[in-house]
């Protein structure tokens, strides 16, 4: 028996696998998934219970009707993630979901509704649920935010991350219930820096400047504010007993 005479042999039994397969895939993409059926990689912050309470999951339902893209634009916003992806399987069955956690490198604050929530503030200023952080990764933060609102994300991640490359360190950063910024770093205590968001990067090399200067001097506890909403026009209260 030649090869054309072989191969012509197994194309019915090629075509009945591969008629069996097909059927079997379409099946189990209609078959209903439940809350057990959920595999979560990448965390082990969060339980399948978290996933369908944050999100519009309800079971039983077909495999194949599951909104993954929707169901990830709802995960990452309610459990503050940085990233998530959700899958549909078939082998093994179920949704497979893919989480990458924020890290948290401050502590924050913010008001919903009127109640005071904690959490902690990521590198590109966005808020973070406690519960959506590694506690080893909570050990050295230093820095608090006060009054977060997702407005000020970007100002924020600028002065989080001169900070991190700068001998500066904001224990406190605070914005006030209308938008005024106002920080507390280490050695020079109060800093105003006002509303002005076009203008953070000249405050931050100013406040580096002033501490550079004054490095090793006895002039730090002498200094009780510095009003840097005006750059051009620096002013500075010293402490007087």
């Amino acid at each position: 028996m030649n090869n054309q005479q072989l191969k012509k042999k197994n194309k019915p039994f090629l075509l009945i696998i591969f008629l069996c397969l097909t059927t079997f895939l379409t099946s189990k993409i209609f078959e209903e998934i439940s809350m057990k059926d959920i595999t979560i990689y990448g965390s082990e912050l969060f339980s399948n219970e978290d996933i369908v309470s944050n999100s519009s999951l309800n079971f039983p339902t077909p495999l194949i009707f599951v909104k993954t893209k929707y169901v990830e634009q709802e995960l990452k916003k309610n459990l503050t993630l940085k990233n998530v992806a959700v899958l549909r399987q078939v082998l093994p069955f179920g949704l497979k979901i893919i989480i990458k956690t924020k890290t948290p490198i401050a502590y924050g604050e913010k008001i919903t509704n009127g109640k005071k929530i904690a959490g902690f503030i990521d590198e590109d200023g966005f808020f973070i649920n406690q519960r959506s952080a590694k506690i080893n990764s909570l050990k050295k933060l230093s820095s608090k935010v006060i009054g977060w609102r997702e407005q000020y994300s970007k100002k924020l991640s600028k002065i989080l991350k001169y900070q991190k490359n700068n001998e500066v360190e904001f224990i406190a950063i605070n914005f006030s219930s209308n938008g005024f910024l106002t920080l507390q770093e280490k050695s020079l205590k109060k800093i105003l820096l006002g509303f002005n968001p076009k203008i953070i990067e000249t405050q931050l090399q100013i406040i580096s400047d002033i501490k550079t200067q004054i490095k090793g001097k006895d002039k730090f506890e002498k200094i009780d504010t510095i009003d840097l909403t005006d750059p051009s026009n620096i002013k500075i209260k010293v402490f007087k007993p």
